[in-house]
C-alpha cells in the first residue's frame, strides 16, 4: 500500500461520509464520533484514516463498509489491499447457476465453494468465514429502509423546489 493509495482511499471514504450526512468537517460536528459509534469502531481509527495516517484494519474496513452502505469488496479494492482480479466479483459466480441448481435461486455457500474450487476438507471453514460478511435480515431491512428514506427525501426536495 502506498501513500497514494491511502490518500485516494481516504478521499473516497470522506466523500461517502459527507454524502451520507456525517459532518466530518467542523470540529464539533460529531460526524467522526457518530460514524465510529454506528460502525462499532474506535473514533481514533476513523480519525487516523481521515488524517491520512493509517489504513483501517480489515474488521474496521468491514464495519465502515456496512455503515456506509458499500460492498466490502469495493472498500478492499479502493484501499489498494486487493485488486479486482484478486477479488473476483461474487456476482460473476452468481450469474451462472451451479451445476444441478434450481433455476432462479441463489446458490448456497456450499455450491459457491464448489464453483470456486474450495477443497472439500475446507468447505466448512469457508462457509463460516463467508457467512460473517453476508448481511443478515436486519441489515438488509435497514439498507432498504435507508434507500426508501433517501428516495422520499429526494422526491420531497424535488417537489418543494418545483413548487417555488
Amino acid at each position: 500500500m502506498t501513500s497514494q493509495d491511502l490518500e485516494a482511499f481516504a478521499a473516497w471514504v470522506e466523500d461517502l461520509m459527507r454524502e451520507r450526512g456525517y459532518d466530518i468537517d467542523s470540529p464539533r460536528g460529531g460526524g467522526k464520533s457518530r460514524i465510529a459509534d454506528e460502525a462499532g469502531v474506535h473514533r481514533a481509527a476513523v480519525t487516523r484514516l481521515l488524517q491520512r495516517q493509517s489504513m483501517p484494519d480489515l474488521e474496521t474496513t468491514r464495519r465502515l463498509a456496512r455503515v456506509l452502505g458499500v460492498p466490502v469488496r469495493d472498500m478492499l479494492i479502493r484501499s489498494g489491499r486487493l485488486t479486482a482480479e484478486e477479488l473476483a466479483d461474487p456476482h460473476d459466480y452468481l450469474a451462472a447457476p451451479a451445476p444441478n441448481a434450481e433455476f432462479g435461486r441463489r446458490p448456497t455457500l456450499e455450491e459457491v465453494a464448489d464453483l470456486l474450487g474450495v477443497p472439500a476438507d475446507r468447505r466448512e471453514m469457508f462457509v463460516r468465514v463467508v457467512e460473517q460478511f453476508l448481511p443478515n435480515d436486519d441489515e438488509i431491512a435497514g439498507q432498504q429502509e435507508r434507500e426508501e428514506r433517501r428516495v422520499l427525501m429526494e422526491a420531497a426536495t424535488a417537489a418543494s423546489t418545483g413548487a417555488d
